[in-house]
């Protein structure tokens, strides 16, 4: 492991014991402001942008399903050009309802609506994933990018798995592999073995 890894995984346990000390974790601060959790719902409202590197975040959760452990996960995209120009999914990163790390995926373009990269243009982005807003919480930012410097070579495998899965993928005849809504996940790492 390269000294940049082992400081990202530092910093990872870092940032959830400071919020340990305090009772609370990356989920309870992200829902710090909220009146309430709603399945599909952006959480924060609104997202969160940092307009220097062009990232950008949002925590959802699904409806429960038995004996499912993740409560939800983080959506993770970079905005290269802006707030207002196009917007790229990384990865997702699942948590259980105590914010413990569960796995990091990819989804196929219809879950987010993105604009479209293909792995080879999305690795270089993923590389600049880096969240430095005081907002909702400090620690849950750098936590996001300490995951994507701690796992930078999981996640850029991720994604071009994602590509490899899409191009074997058989869509029914007249819908693209892309717009296949019978293709939610297209490569996760489960983490639960690796911290």
């Amino acid at each position: 492991m390269t000294d940049a890894k082992a400081r990202a995984r530092d910093e990872i346990a870092f940032c959830e014991a400071i919020l340990a000390k305090g009772g609370q974790n990356v989920l309870t601060e992200t829902f710090r402001d909220a009146s309430g959790v709603t399945v599909w719902d952006h959480y924060p409202q609104g997202d969160v942008f940092d307009p220097a590197s062009g990232a950008q975040w949002f925590y959802h959760c699904h409806p429960a399903e038995e004996g499912a452990a993740e409560h939800g996960h983080f959506h993770c995209f970079l905005r290269p050009d802006g707030i207002a120009g196009p917007i790229h999914h990384l990865a997702a990163i699942g948590v259980d309802a105590y914010g413990k790390r569960l796995r990091i995926f990819t989804v196929n373009q219809w879950v987010v609506g993105d604009d479209w990269l293909d792995a080879e243009a999305t690795i270089p982005l993923a590389r600049r994933f880096d969240m430095q807003m005081p907002r909702p919480s400090y620690l849950v930012n750098r936590w996001l990018t300490a995951i994507f410097a701690a796992y930078e070579d999981e996640i850029a495998r991720l994604i071009a798995e994602r590509d490899r899965v899409l191009a074997a993928h058989v869509p029914p005849q007249g819908i693209a592999a892309r717009e296949d809504r019978a293709l939610e996940v297209t490569s996760e790492l489960l983490l639960a073995e690796l911290h």
